[in-house]
This record gives C-alpha cells, sequence and structure tokens, in this order.
C-alpha cells in the first residue's frame, strides 16, 4: 500500500461508523490492511502535548488493545509499560500513563509518573481504566475523573492466596488477561496459578472460577469449579452471560457459560499446528493462541494464533473458522491484501466501528483490517 493510499484509509478510519449487526461480507477486492501506528522499530519519542502523528510515532512491542468509551483507541506496551492513546479523529498518538522503566507504586495521582511492570491488556469499564501487569502480579484501577491510580487486586507479590477476601490482599502470579463479565464483575487469567479468577463488582471479594492449580488437558465439557484449565491465557465476553477463553498450551478455546457454571471447547484440537480454515473450528490446530476478541457485529471471535503470526475468526453462527490476516510466516508485512501479511507474534486483537485492530507486537505496529464487515 502506498504513502498515498495509507493516508486516505487512516482519513477513512478517522470518519467510520459503528455498524450493529449485519453478516460477514468479504471479498478479496474490498477486505484491506493497513499500518495506523508505529514506524516499526521500538523506542520512543518526546511528545508534544497534542500528540505524535501516529505513522511517525513508536509503537514498542504493543500486547493489549481496546477502544476507549471516548471513541479513541488504546493499547498498552509489554516492554515500556506506557499505556497510549490513538485519537481517531485527528490520527494523535499521545502517552496516557508510564514511566517507561519498570516499578510498582501501590497508589499514585499522576499516572504519567506512574511505573507498570509488564502490562499486558488494558479494559474499559464505563470511565475507568484497567490494567493487568504480568510482573506486579496485580490488577491496578487509572481513575478516569482524576487519574488517581490504585491497585484492584493482587499485593504485588507472586502467590496464590485470598479467595474469600478482598482482592487488594490476594496474591496472584502472572496474570496476562481481564475483563468484565455481563454483571460488571472482573475476571482475571491468573495463568501462572493455572486459575481463572473473579473480583465482585459489589463486594470486592476474589473467588477462583475455574482452574485447580494443575498443569493439565481440560476436559472437552465440565463444571467450571474443579476443573483444570491448560493455560489460561486470554478472555473476552459477550453480553449474554458467556466467557471465551484461550488456552495457550491448551491450543484451544473454551466457551464459559457463567450463569450455568460450565464450559466446553469450541475450538482447537489441543494439538499444536496451523490447519482446519474453512471448516468446523472443533477440527482446527493452534500454535499459542494468546488473545481473544467478541465480536457483536457479526457475532463472531477474533483469535490471536500468535506463534502461527495469524488472526483467525471464528463464527459463533456456523462454528466455521478462517484466518482472517497473516500469511503463517514471521514477518513485517505489506499493508494491502491481509492474506500477504505477515505479521511478527501478534498478541491484541479489538473490533470497534466496524473496523478489526490488532496489535503486531513485534513488527512494532498497529493494524487495521477493514472491509470484513461489508
Amino acid at each position: 500500500m502506498t504513502s498515498l493510499k495509507r493516508r486516505s484509509f487512516l482519513k477513512g478510519l478517522a470518519g467510520s461508523t459503528v455498524a450493529t449487526s449485519f453478516p460477514f461480507i468479504a471479498s478479496a477486492q474490498n477486505v484491506q490492511v493497513a499500518t495506523v501506528a508505529g514506524i516499526g522499530e521500538p523506542g520512543y519519542q518526546q511528545e508534544p502535548r497534542n500528540g505524535l502523528p501516529a505513522l511517525e510515532t513508536y509503537a514498542d512491542n504493543p500486547y493489549g488493545v481496546v477502544p476507549g468509551p471516548d471513541g479513541a483507541l488504546y493499547w498498552c506496551e509489554v516492554d515500556t509499560g506506557r499505556i497510549r492513546r490513538l485519537n481517531l479523529s485527528n490520527l494523535r498518538v499521545t502517552t496516557i500513563a508510564g514511566t517507561g522503566e519498570p516499578g510498582f507504586r501501590p497508589e499514585s495521582r499522576r499516572p504519567l509518573e506512574t511505573p507498570f511492570a509488564a502490562p499486558h491488556e488494558i479494559r474499559w469499564d464505563e470511565g475507568n481504566l484497567y490494567v493487568v501487569e504480568r510482573d506486579n502480579h496485580t490488577v491496578r484501577r487509572i481513575a478516569g475523573q482524576t487519574g488517581l491510580v490504585t491497585t484492584l487486586a493482587g499485593n504485588g507479590e507472586a502467590g496464590f492466596e485470598g479467595d474469600g477476601r478482598p482482592a487488594v490482599l490476594s496474591q496472584l502470579r502472572a496474570p496476562h488477561s481481564i475483563a468484565f463479565d455481563s454483571q460488571g464483575n472482573l475476571l482475571i487469567c491468573d495463568i501462572g496459578n493455572s486459575r481463572l479468577r473473579r473480583v465482585s463488582r459489589e463486594t470486592g471479594i476474589i473467588t477462583t472460577l475455574s482452574g485447580t492449580g494443575e498443569r493439565t488437558a481440560t476436559p472437552d465439557e465440565a463444571p467450571l469449579e474443579g476443573t483444570p484449565l491448560l493455560g489460561p491465557r486470554s478472555i473476552d465476553t459477550d453480553p449474554d452471560g458467556n466467557a471465551y477463553l484461550v488456552l495457550r498450551e491448551g491450543n484451544s478455546v473454551y466457551q464459559l457459560n457463567l450463569r450455568a457454571g460450565r464450559l466446553r471447547r469450541i475450538a482447537g484440537t489441543g494439538e499444536r499446528g496451523y490447519s482446519g480454515d474453512g471448516a468446523d473450528a472443533l477440527q482446527a490446530s493452534f500454535n499459542g493462541p494468546k488473545g481473544i476478541a467478541y465480536s457483536r457485529v457479526d457475532n463472531s471471535l477474533y483469535i490471536v494464533d500468535t506463534e502461527n503470526h495469524v488472526i483467525r475468526r471464528m463464527s459463533l453462527n456456523t462454528g466455521i473458522i478462517d484466518t482472517v490476516l497473516g500469511n503463517g510466516e514471521r514477518g513485517d508485512g505489506p499493508d494491502g491484501d491481509p492474506l500477504a501479511c505477515a505479521m511478527n507474534r501478534p498478541h491484541g486483537v479489538c473490533v470497534h466501528r466496524s473496523v478489526v485492530y490488532v496489535t503486531d507486537s513485534e513488527s512494532h505496529r498497529i493494524r487495521a483490517l477493514t472491509g470484513l464487515f461489508g
């Protein structure tokens, strides 16, 4: 994709509107991928108050990516600990939190002076930002109105304890992913403890929702309680009381019916590989999947198949899986045809205003996929 075409593409993103619900429509002619932030190298450049042009700034090993309540796009950088914001109206990037150096301050009133240690994912509620830190073993909260940074879960030390007590007194071990369920409770992929934890919105009490601490295979269908989880790496939820859990070592995806308290495998055989496109997702193979996003637009899951360097889409209507971005080879682009675009260990994905955004982590870029929804 030429520079002129890319800038035209970006202007289209800035003016895009939210789609609500219609079937998946795609063709080789209208589906395109383009870099929307990052220059392809790690680093950081001091920003003026109004930020830097997105294509002239660094995106240093970006991981989690989400839309904010203000319509902007946010991502976290695992190595620098920074949280970045892309204004989709003027296509400029600013840093909103993090110092660029790892550290731990349980509470702070200045997000830009607060260190974070290996943030893997970020999430918004109605107006506050939550950060899960692998190396501080915590989940932090940045108040949207005041900027106050507090610790929501984990005491900063690796371990497993605290169920039935306030989450801030508990111990986590290398948590990787967070999401809010339909009741507003916080779900935490406590991967180092091989557990999925839940923090009650009403009480702040933490409990184990699933997982036993054993690194053994997860059965195809079972109750949530007392069932082992093999590498609970990433999670997202839908509005109907379901969660979707990626098992990294298990090379599979599970649907968790949170109301009924049961789980079942919906994608992946459990074997490592790259196969199954165009067919039943239960027969597909993955290689170290590390991200997932539920899309209301097409009732699908977008799965980051990290070690295969691709993004795959599973329709929840049909159960069919296919690759929508990446050619299966490790590399950096080119932009244009999404199935000819090599990526380098992507980690994050989200769907925002009918655009699929991906953190192409070790290519140090944020990429946008358009045209999937017509």
